[in-house]
């Protein structure tokens, strides 16, 4: 079948061309005149095209009177131009050819609303409806201008392992990997599971991070970037969590903390750029039905520089603020969601970047500063609040040993992590981006449960 997406048919003016397309029926509204109308829709732009079905078909009155929203139907026929507002063209149907009927009485997506929370229990089927369709091109397009802004700017694409034997984190909420029987696995003499006998001959578990193995290559080859799932056994169930979620991760070597944060809010600004000039149907939609403060906070994000702060100056920020937080803000507490969304929609109004945050509450490889604190950076933005996390990272052997023996973390693991420092070492830094945040950011959505295709949470691994 020589078809185009509908979302090409949008921009001929070849009127009276013979033009073919497939997609869903979103509607079937029907004339006393004896013709029907049809909105077709194949997901390559939020628009539906109009179809005009003569009641002359030969299977007009079989199939396309049968026809109901969830059908599956190509259509050939003529480009014409439309006489009706906000749609240039529509097609006359010569021939129509259904592919699947939609049976209207169990088919749980029909004109009126459905919730978000149902449409998880149907993921399989939500990416038709609007919201679910639009999320779905923003996130292509965020993907795609996050490889186009790191390969502009010669990062090399790399993969890292997602079996892992060393926790990138050291939080120690990881899922294990195993070919033991669970029920009856192997001991050694003192009652202890036998690794061993394993199929990797030791623990192994999914990654929560291809950081430290990012590191090992852009020690080598100057700069890289990854771009893949990861792993968190976090029992939490918040709107914020998800147990395997998409993270991008530059790192370069010979960057120290401003360069990472430059290079942060480069990003950041290419990527929403990239989504206003080539999502805008999808990002007006989100504008007026999702939160009416989206397309505001994407153009600021663009237009205005982001902020920049220390630790200190935020937890004296949060100190004078009278915003009623739930958590407390004293120096050595770990900001919360409410503080940093507190600092972005309120104290400045744009994104801010949090440098220098005490070690204490911070992980073992970050760049150890004279005064106690680690050269960090978190990037703030509204309604998400945390969407970036890096820092430099600490390339002096001794002080990085001392680091991961305090963090109380086993330095055997970490012995090819060492020799990155006992080997020609250097300053590099990184950072990582959820991708699942990113695009809740984008679209306004609320719940990072309705901007993956899957979600993967607490005692839900359905589909």
């Amino acid at each position: 079948m020589d078809r185009q997406l509908i979302k090409h048919v949008f921009g001929r003016t070849d009127f009276g061309s013979a033009v073919t397309v497939a997609g869903w029926v979103r509607t079937r509204r029907d004339s006393k005149g004896g013709f029907s109308f049809i909105d077709l829709n194949d997901g390559s732009s939020f628009s539906s095209i109009q179809v005009i079905a003569p009641g002359e078909l030969a299977n007009y009155q079989s199939d396309v009177l049968r026809l109901t929203i969830g059908s599956s139907i190509a259509v050939t026929g003529e480009l014409v131009e439309s006489p009706g507002e906000g749609q240039a063209v529509e097609i006359r149907a010569a021939e129509i050819t259904v592919y699947g009927f939609a049976d209207p009485e169990t088919y749980p997506l029909q004109k009126k609303r459905t919730s978000l929370e149902r449409l998880r229990e149907i993921a399989h089927l939500r990416p038709r409806t609007n919201t679910i369709g639009a999320v779905a091109r923003v996130r292509n397009a965020l993907a795609f201008a996050t490889h186009r802004f790191y390969q502009e700017r010669d990062f090399l694409y790399l993969h890292t392992p997602m079996i892992t034997t060393s926790d990138a984190e050291g939080s120690g909420e990881m899922f294990q990997v195993t070919t033991l029987d669970p029920a009856s696995p192997p001991r050694d003499l003192d009652g202890n599971v036998d690794y061993t006998q394993d199929f990797f001959g030791r623990q192994a578990f999914l990654t929560v991070s291809g950081q430290l193995e990012a590191e090992a290559y852009a020690l080598a080859l100057d700069r890289v970037y990854t771009f893949g799932p990861t792993f968190r056994a976090e029992n939490s169930n918040t709107r914020r969590h998800l147990a395997e979620f998409w993270m991008i991760e530059p790192e370069a070597a010979f960057f120290d903390l401003d360069d990472n944060a430059r290079l942060a809010e480069d990003y950041l600004k290419y990527m929403v750029r990239y989504l206003l000039e080539t999502c805008e149907e999808d990002i007006a939609f989100f504008d007026k039905w999702i939160d009416d403060s989206v397309l505001a906070t994407l153009t600021a994000v663009v237009d205005r520089p982001f902020e920049r702060i220390t630790y200190g100056e935020a937890i004296d920020i949060l100190g004078k603020a009278d915003a009623g937080f739930e958590f407390p803000t004293t120096w050595g507490s770990d900001l919360q969601s409410e503080h940093e969304v507190y600092l972005a929609e309120q104290a400045f109004d744009r994104p801010v970047i949090v440098t220098d945050y005490p070690s204490d509450i911070k992980a073992f490889y970050m760049r150890r500063n004279d005064d106690g604190t680690v050269a960090a950076m978190d990037v703030l933005v509204p309604r998400v609040g945390e969407l970036i996390g890096g820092s430099q990272r600490e390339e002096r052997l001794d002080v990085l040993a001392a680091s991961i023996d305090r963090h109380g973390l086993d330095a055997d693991l970490y012995w090819w992590y060492l020799d990155l420092r006992r080997f020609g070492t250097a300053p590099h830094s990184g950072f990582g981006l959820g991708f699942a945040r990113m695009v809740a950011f984008a679209t306004g959505m609320q719940n990072v449960r309705d901007v993956v295709p899957f979600p993967r949470t607490p005692r839900n691994a359905e589909f």
